[in-house]
């Protein structure tokens, strides 16, 4: 058994060997915490979730760091303009952040600290550069030396007599207009910390590499994020935690965009598709399925027919299951392993579209058992579907979706039954006194309204179409 993983810096798929045997450490760029998260932003912490769940599958013990950036000109400018604290602003928007991350069942970083938290450890990282020669500061900025770091751009494969640096508002003194600011001279008005070369704040690289410093160390297994942090962000830690002395991720994992008419989701756009407005109208599980089964590095079109067609044919995995289970009559408990071809699948750089085929074929055989009455089959299917979507984290029968759908709407569906058991029992009666026309008119009704019906040994079955 080996996972294999696309490692950007690296361009091509390779082996994973961890550091340390039965361990694997993950840093994931979080939440920049300037506005409430759109499906864009979920996304990636979605696809580590399921390559943690993956990891921790196979044996492996997982460390996973996610970090809040809770302080950057996005959110002072934002906090001017609302005129709020700059804090409230963050806090705000970290708790949404969470509640998105809840909602689509990721499971809880190990740690998740906020940049706020660690201006003593960025301190201690930019003074260790300086006396290395690596960084200086310049009218209370202190600003990282690119030309000192001959390491510099090889994660995006860039030139660096070719380089634009994005500079922001105040950055002065800079020795060369590529160099990157670590740190920011206080503004009136704005938050400020007192350091050796004056009062100021982070810069956005820097709070990186000072975090996985702190709580991996050296050196970790793998850093994580968008590919849109390959430059100037990646890039950027990568030189300030080598030019320190770190040997810093050893494999960079990046998940690919939600994009709208084929642009990048995007704040900025006005293109978003808020988490907190997307759950009112789809359940949370599909909005998982519909994130969560694309490869990783697969673009994600975004379109409401695309959801549909995702809630299609989740419905159609849940519907095995619980026919599955009505029929065990009992609670089925996952299978110890998943099958084999679907191991092998997500053992190939995280390849859930692949597994996913192996979870719907498995549905077809589990349907198929069912037609037969073969129980046997048909229960050993429902325990591998259970395994399988399990480490995808789209269990429906696992407690964190059972408690998820309390209070959503889901106590309607008693009342509807009841309503759809009045109908069901007038077809019955027109089928017993052998009116086909009236029980096929009531049937074909149901169906417009939007529900199938089903005739099983123990009576009719509905379920939304």
């Amino acid at each position: 058994m080996t996972i294999r993983l696309y490692d950007t810096s690296a361009r091509q798929i390779r082996d994973f060997s961890p550091l340390t045997p039965g361990c694997v450490s993950i840093y994931l760029c979080g939440a920049t915490v300037q506005a409430a998260p759109h499906i864009g932003h979920i996304r990636s912490g979605l696809n580590f979730d399921i390559l943690r769940r993956w990891f921790t599958y196979r044996g492996y013990d997982v460390t996973f760091v996610r970090n809040v950036t809770d302080i950057d000109d996005k959110i002072i400018n934002k906090a001017a303009d609302q005129g709020r604290p700059w804090w409230s602003i963050g806090y705000e928007n970290e708790r949404a952040f969470n509640s998105g991350y809840d909602a689509l069942g990721c499971l809880p970083p190990t740690v998740e600290p906020r940049a706020t938290g660690h201006v003593t450890e960025m301190v201690e990282m930019m003074r260790g550069l300086i006396e290395r020669g690596h960084a200086y500061a310049a009218d209370g900025n202190v600003y990282f030396d690119v030309r000192s770091f001959p390491g510099y751009l090889q994660l995006s494969n860039q030139e660096l007599d070719n380089l634009l640096q994005p500079s922001g508002e105040g950055e002065t003194g800079k020795r060369d207009p590529r160099d990157f600011a670590m740190w920011k001279a206080a503004k009136p008005g704005e938050p400020s910390w007192e350091t050796p070369w004056g009062r100021g704040r982070p810069g956005w690289h820097l709070e990186c590499s000072a975090m996985a410093h702190k709580y991996l160390g050296e050196t970790f297994d793998i850093h994580g994020g968008g590919l849109d942090l390959i430059f100037p962000h990646h890039e950027n830690e990568i030189a300030q935690a080598k030019a320190f002395g770190d040997d810093f991720a050893q494999y960079w994992v990046h998940n690919a965009w939600v994009t709208m008419s084929g642009e990048k989701m995007s704040k900025s756009l006005g293109n978003s598709v808020l988490v907190s407005e997307m759950v009112k109208h789809w359940r949370p599980i599909v909005l998982r399925y519909y994130l969560g089964t694309p490869h990783y590095r697969s673009m994600i079109e975004y379109s409401e027919e695309a959801l549909r067609e995702a809630e299609a044919a989740f419905a159609r995995i849940e519907g095995f299951m619980q026919r599955a289970t009505e029929l065990a009559g009992k609670t089925v408990e996952p299978a110890a392993e998943v099958p084999p071809a679907f191991a092998e699948a997500m053992d190939d750089d995280l390849g859930v579209p692949q597994a996913l085929a192996i979870v719907h074929t498995t549905v077809r055989q589990g349907n198929s058992a069912l037609t037969a009455d073969d129980k046997e089959s048909a229960v050993a299917r429902l325990a591998e579907v259970r395994a399988m979507l399990g480490v995808l984290g789209l269990d429906p029968l696992d407690e964190q979706w059972a408690d998820a759908s309390a209070g959503r709407g889901d106590d309607l569906h008693g009342v509807v039954d009841s309503l759809v058991r009045l109908v069901l029992d007038q077809r019955q009666a027109a089928r017993t006194r052998k009116d086909w026309a009236a029980a096929d008119a009531i049937r074909d009704q149901l169906q417009h309204a939007g529900l199938a019906i089903e005739d099983t040994p123990s009576g009719p079955r509905w379920s939304l179409s």
